[in-house]
């Protein structure tokens, strides 16, 4: 499987992983810094895992093997923090495309 080169992936951000929730509100695994990214911050309409449609304020992409399920908590370059709302793992097996997951965030 090819992935995305990493001198495409410009960006650093940090993610905690979400977890679930717990009587104390929701839990999150440790924080993975400097996860190299390639981060986008247009606006986009996506729709939320509740079928909601969602405002995305950050869309980013990166390895193929991120741990970051919809509700982990992403840590963008400027410092903002993020909500993951959709993730998707693109794969093409045999093609000669890379292999990436793209996160979209609120």
């Amino acid at each position: 499987m090819t992935r995305v080169p990493p001198f495409l992936l410009r960006h650093r951000i940090g993610v905690e992983p979400y977890l679930g929730d717990s009587a104390y509100g929701s839990t999150y695994g440790p924080a993975v810094e400097d996860v190299p990214a390639l981060v986008d911050t247009s606006p986009r309409m996506v729709r939320a895992p509740d079928g909601r449609e969602v405002l995305a304020a950050a869309t980013f992409i990166a390895d193929p093997n991120i741990d970051c399920p919809p509700g982990s908590r992403v840590t963008l370059p400027d410092g903002c923090t993020a909500t993951a709302l959709t993730v998707a793992r693109h794969t093409a097996p045999g093609l000669p495309v890379p292999a990436c997951t793209e996160v979209s965030c609120e």
